[in-house]
């Protein structure tokens, strides 16, 4: 009996947890980076997103895995095209549940001349970065830095420039992006990504009635579900989550409308494709 008294307390300290971190609203943005990033005018680096992410911790600021950003980004270049604009930004930042995406160029380059004919050369660098909203795709901070630095090889040179200006813009952007965050309402006025949902196997209207029921009842994951159209056993609903399409998928799978079970056929970025059967089927 002792025992169980002791767990209870950690019991509800887990559930206050897992309640905080699917119901509370966070104080700060979680954050998504990328910015291009160029040592020596070709090189590609990671100095500013390393820097990045200490700063945001420090600032109790969660981050997107950018391991997991790399990986899809090296697979499909498309979502570097996609990142030109404010609202491709947003939408990018969108598929990892990101609240702002931090985007942006960062080039260090040497010199031509040597300095007095001494093997030191100045290699300067330039950081651009701006942070983009995912839900309204409003930019809401901005910064520019250049910095030089003296320095006798060409790798550690560029380094040292591309700290020295990435210290400078962040140290600017994170407190603006922070300020705007919070002023505007945060994650309170944070609305989600728009989701094309198409769903076969809708043979009689009571299915359909207990799907759509089903996505309005999950407000915890859904901001809105619109019924586009339906026709001949296929309904399709434009829906915005604030959850991943993946993570809504597997929601939907695992919660299925009473009397139904989902296949999931296809999950893509701002889409995904279902059939539904009922539950005493096969399949």
């Amino acid at each position: 009996m002792k025992s169980i008294r002791r767990m209870i307390p950690v019991f509800h300290i887990a559930i206050s947890l897992l309640a905080g971190t699917a119901f509370a609203a966070s104080p700060k943005p979680k954050v998504m980076l990328l910015v291009d990033e160029k040592s020596l005018g070709t090189i590609a680096t990671s100095e500013i997103e390393a820097l990045a992410i200490g700063l945001l911790i420090e600032e109790g600021v969660p981050v997107v895995d950018q391991d997991m950003v790399r990986a899809n980004i090296k697979k499909d270049q498309k979502l570097l095209k996609m990142a030109g604009d404010a609202r491709g930004a947003a939408a990018l930042g969108l598929q990892y549940g990101a609240d702002v995406i931090v985007i942006g160029e960062a080039v260090a380059k040497p010199s031509a001349r040597r300095i007095a004919e001494s093997n030191l050369r100045t290699y300067e660098a330039v950081v651009t970065l701006r942070a983009v909203r995912t839900d309204n795709s409003e930019t809401i901070a901005s910064v520019s830095e250049t910095a030089s630095k003296v320095g006798l090889e060409d790798v550690s040179g560029s380094s040292q420039a591309l700290k020295a200006a990435g210290q400078q813009a962040l140290t600017v952007l994170i407190p603006k992006m922070i300020e705007a965050w919070e002023g505007s309402g945060g994650a309170a006025s944070r609305r989600g990504q728009v989701i094309n949902m198409t769903i076969g196997g809708v043979d009689k209207a009571w299915k359909l009635k207990e799907i759509r029921e089903k996505l309005r009842s999950m407000d915890d994951a859904i901001v809105s579900v619109l019924q586009k159209s339906y026709t001949a056993g296929v309904a399709i609903f434009e829906v915005e989550s604030v959850i991943p399409s993946e993570e809504l998928s597997e929601r939907m799978l695992l919660d299925a409308p009473g009397g139904l079970k989902y296949q999931v056929l296809e999950v893509g970025r701002g889409k995904m494709e279902l059939r539904v059967v009922e539950a005493n089927e096969g399949g």
